[in-house]
């Protein structure tokens, strides 16, 4: 005879502990899918919904910020004689990361254009995300409610800033980040099937080790820095999985140790900091921990609170993966916290850790708590009310929105490979690009892209010219390669208030370096002859004696 539907459930729950459960076993109480493929095929489906979404509300901008800095790397990969003067603030990005070179390699084997290629690996990166997430949500909840909530506010909270990191959950433009994200993501997911093997005392899944290995692997060869945090996760939160508490709590806390220890041995042996160098490593105020405002250092205690109170027993309703990532998390960031506090001072000897930016592990951790905030949220606020759903995005989703239009208010919130630019500076690049010989050399303020109306546009990236280094972007360079610190500190200072400058003393500071042209504000007077202007900027030609 057929047992009632809670005798069946209650002999489910004897058989197998809830948090043991195969997605093809429904939850006690709980509504799931049916089977584990149609589960991975509806998550499919509904992240590539959720990245069209993503894309229009949190804007694309490929030549913006770190963007334009690896179009470029990509450029000079793909064409060697571009950027023949100051290119080594360009090559510097394919010392220590693949990803510039395997952009090459895909757009040569396609034959797409690069513009074309960067758009379709972004929004692309934004789905392997999405659908990451959906995957480690499935393992951590058993309802759809959950899982739809966990994505949903992953998706709708894809740019918000991690703590004072100066980084972006996801960037809306193109980055080694933008495939490391995905394989964290991913490779969380397939961690939790290890995790749960261990816990059982069973073998570990051989496609769930292959996928981790591979996705950590991928994000190690493109993004060294975030891919090795993501490794000292993955190793966390197997520890953490261990069937034994005493086990757990030695391999955890020999994991920590073992990364304080690692820490000290960069400080104390580590080199010494030239005057140059320090003036470099200063500028990156977000390195230094004690540079933080308050409520940025809530950001990186809030979401240990967080997972944490949401992940007791009384607040969950399913499977153990959630308390697993919780004690990760809390473990690593603790730890990075300690670190931070200890080695990477504003007066450090050395300064190898605070190049290492320990805090950037919270960025995974970031992603983790968004998915358990928003399991708990789907599957207890929103459930099956479709006006609460519709309250989520247009609430979230506007007000992201907005944030982007402030972010970048004198460009297109969509800067598509066959749109026209709207933004006045870009335009000026582009003429410079089509009018100017490689071989020439640019000068800039150095602080160009904080100008009104430049919305941070590289102008590498889109001129494809030759420039002296600027305070921003490349002051970031130099601050990762210490042997660019001469020269970053020799191009910032005579840069450095180049707008106000009279042309006598833009003659005598841009002559040694070999400048032949320079963009100013059209506001700005000068003698000089400027073939090209607009509304914001203008292109002008240093006199014949300078070239």
């Amino acid at each position: 005879m057929q047992l009632p539907i809670s005798n069946a459930a209650t002999q489910l729950r004897l058989v197998h502990p809830a948090e043991d459960l195969p997605l093809s076993v429904p939850h006690p109480g709980v509504r799931t899918m049916p089977r584990r493929r149609s589960a991975v095929a509806e998550g499919a489906l509904a992240t590539a919904a959720l990245a069209v979404m993503a894309l229009l509300i949190h804007g694309y901008h490929p030549y913006a910020e770190d963007g334009g800095l690896y179009v470029s790397a990509i450029l000079k990969a793909l064409h060697p004689s571009l950027y023949p003067r100051w290119g080594e603030f360009v090559t510097v990005q394919m010392q220590y990361s693949l990803f510039p070179g395997l952009m090459a390699e895909l757009i040569r084997a396609s034959g797409l254009r690069v513009s074309v290629m960067v758009f379709l690996l972004h929004i692309l990166s934004i789905w392997a995300t999405l659908f990451g997430g959906w995957l480690v949500a499935a393992r951590c909840y058993a309802s759809r409610q959950a899982r739809y909530g966990a994505v949903s506010l992953l998706a709708l909270w894809l740019t918000i800033p991690i703590a004072g990191t100066s980084l972006l959950l996801m960037d809306p433009y193109l980055t080694a980040r933008s495939i490391s994200t995905p394989c964290g993501v991913l490779a969380l997911a397939a961690a939790l099937d290890m995790a749960a093997a261990i816990r059982r005392g069973g073998p570990l899944p051989w496609r769930s080790v292959a996928g981790c290995l591979f996705c950590l692997i991928l994000a190690c060869s493109v993004h060294p820095l975030m891919g090795g945090f993501t490794v000292c996760l993955m190793a966390l939160l197997l520890a953490f999985s261990a069937p034994h508490a005493k086990t757990r709590v030695l391999w955890g806390a020999g994991f920590c140790l073992l990364g304080v220890a690692v820490s000290a041995c960069l400080y104390w042996f580590g080199p010494i900091a030239t005057a140059n160098y320090f003036r470099v490593e200063h500028t990156r105020t977000y390195w230094f921990l004690h540079n933080w405002h308050w409520y940025e250092i809530a950001g990186l205690l809030s979401p240990l609170l967080v997972v944490e109170l949401l992940t007791q027993r009384k607040m969950r309703r399913g499977r153990d993966a959630s308390r697993w990532i919780a004690h990760m998390a809390v473990a690593a960031g603790l730890t990075a916290m300690l670190v931070a506090l200890l080695f990477a001072g504003h007066s450090s000897r050395s300064y190898e850790v605070a190049r290492m930016q320990p805090l950037r592990i919270f960025h995974l951790i970031y992603i983790a708590m968004i998915l358990i905030v928003g399991g708990t949220v789907g599957e207890r606020l929103l459930v099956r009310r479709p006006w609460r759903w519709a309250a989520l995005f247009l609430l979230f989703g506007g007000l992201m929105f907005y944030v982007q239009r402030c972010t970048f208010p004198a460009s297109g919130q969509l800067e598509l490979p066959w749109s026209t630019p709207r933004n006045q500076w870009e335009k000026a690049f582009l003429w410079i690009r089509g009018n100017t010989p490689r071989q020439a050399l640019f000068a800039l303020d150095a602080n160009y892209i904080t100008k009104p109306g430049e919305d941070a546009q590289y102008f590498r990236a889109v001129a494809r010219r030759s420039a002296l280094a600027d305070y921003s972007k490349d002051g970031g360079l130099a601050a990762i390669d210490p042997q660019l610190a001469d020269a970053w500190t020799q191009a910032e200072k005579a840069q450095a208030a180049l707008d106000t400058e009279t042309d006598a003393r833009r003659i005598s500071v841009l002559r040694p370096l070999g400048v032949s042209w320079i963009v100013l504000p059209s506001a700005v007077s000068t003698a000089f002859s400027c073939p090209y202007r607009n509304a914001l900027a203008k292109v002008c030609l240093l006199p014949e004696g300078l070239r």
